[in-house]
């Protein structure tokens, strides 16, 4: 948390010290399991200390959109220390370790060190950025774009977080699981992958590998622009 929180706004000692003496409750979650529920009356907010989740929302027939992915060192609820009533679910992708903080606790947090309370407040409109991205790539690109994009993205944010390489990673996901994320089915998802191997813009080593063959055309044909991560400029993951 102090590293994430570190990466959008400069943090005193005393601010990184008032965070590591948060008070939290350590969580195995295993794979598929639900961190919080849509309409849960949120008491904590949720560090993910390891492993990868997801944020949907289930619709009137069933059906489930994906509306972001996180992993290690993301605040995945840090709007319901406010919202109080959650209004999506999130739920695990792998077996994942977590730091459940209580949402008092977070509040006083931002009030009591202002550099925090806007670094957590960054890290909110970073989520709003990345949201409206995702509305742009199931919205109005095509199936062959959305796929591209999705992946570039992953390639960055793992190499932020330590996880992944730049054109070799693994990726966390079933095809209908990347189908969720992208409007699209799963036979559309599983065409499309066979495309962009075809045209040798990435590679797979079984289901959850990705290599990337040439980042650069990978990213103009995912109509890719990773300004709304707002990363840093000295970022070496954009060299």
């Amino acid at each position: 948390m102090v590293r994430k929180l570190s990466y959008w706004t400069a943090l005193e000692p005393a601010d990184a010290a008032a965070i590591l003496a948060l008070p939290y409750r350590s969580k195995k979650i295993e794979r598929l399991g639900h961190v919080v529920r849509e309409r849960d009356k949120t008491e904590f907010s949720c560090l993910l200390v390891s492993g990868f989740a997801i944020r949907h929302k289930i619709v009137g027939d069933g059906g489930r959109q994906i509306v972001s992915v996180h992993m290690k060192g993301d605040l995945v609820d840090l709007q319901n220390s406010f919202l109080r009533v959650a209004d999506h679910s999130v739920q695990t992708l792998t077996d994942c370790e977590v730091a459940m903080i209580p949402r008092e606790a977070i509040v006083d947090l931002a009030f009591r060190h202002p550099r925090v309370g806007v670094a957590m407040w960054f890290d909110t409109l970073v989520d709003a950025s990345v949201f409206r991205e995702w509305v742009a790539n199931v919205g109005r690109r095509d199936a062959r774009t959305r796929l591209a994009h999705l992946l570039c993205e992953f390639s960055l944010r793992l190499q932020v977080a330590g996880l992944g390489a730049a054109t070799d990673y693994e990726l966390p996901m079933t095809q209908e699981q990347l189908a969720d994320c992208t409007g699209l089915t799963p036979v559309h998802v599983n065409r499309t992958l066979k495309s962009l191997e075809a045209e040798r813009l990435i590679t797979r080593r079984g289901s959850r590998s990705v290599t990337i063959g040439d980042w650069k055309k990978l990213a103009e044909a995912g109509d890719f622009d990773s300004a709304y991560l707002h990363l840093a400029d000295d970022e070496a993951a954009l060299t």
